[in-house]
């Protein structure tokens, strides 16, 4: 398996600002794609969970997620979104570049720093998916990104396009008509990755 890399976060980061920036004046109080949330509500989420994945890391917490959360205020504007997803996503960059290749933390168990690398790309390139689709932009998240991701989330996903197998492995497709929408699944991240 080929080792999962800071660079890849920042490329997530960077293909969802990319695709998100020319969008900033945009209604983002619409339902993001399937969700419930909003698409600013989203955003938020993807920033909480990276900042989430980086403080888990650093804390080296062994039993349970540290008791914080990231507040994003009401009304912040799309624009300041996509500076608060970036500066998250570098957070997270930040500490995974610092630590010391055997660090783990807890997700669901012992999950070692490409664990939670591949944590913060799924929740990047899979909720700006939603957002896009709530914003009624066209977008596909980068087929090698997705590909990393479910190699070191789901290893036994099923062959295929990664960028429509990483949507159905999350629920938000069918894949064919022998993998219908799914409404629960799970990541493997709580095991090191093979060197």
């Amino acid at each position: 398996m080929d080792q999962i890399t800071t660079d890849q976060l920042e490329q997530a980061a960077a293909a969802v600002r990319a695709v998100l920036l020319p969008a900033v004046q945009r209604d983002w109080q619409v339902a993001a794609g399937p969700l419930e949330w909003t698409c600013a509500q989203t955003a938020a989420h993807i920033a909480h969970d990276l900042t989430a994945y980086a403080a888990q890391l650093a804390g080296g917490a062994r039993d349970r997620y540290l008791p914080l959360d990231l507040t994003v205020r009401d009304g912040t504007d799309p624009a300041a979104l996509l500076e608060i997803l970036a500066a998250c996503a570098g957070l997270l960059v930040a500490v995974v570049r610092s630590s010391a290749p055997d660090t783990t933390a807890w997700h669901w168990g012992a999950t070692d720093a490409t664990g939670f690398l591949a944590l913060g790309m799924n929740e990047l390139l899979v909720h700006a998916w939603d957002i896009t689709q709530g914003l009624g932009l066209d977008w596909r998240p980068p087929a090698t990104l997705c590909d990393t991701v479910l190699r070191r989330l789901v290893p036994d996903a099923p062959a295929g396009d990664p960028v429509d197998v990483l949507l159905w492995v999350t629920g938000r497709r069918a894949l064919d008509d022998a993998h219908p929408r799914q409404t629960r699944w799970t990541v493997q991240a709580a095991r090191p990755s093979p060197t």
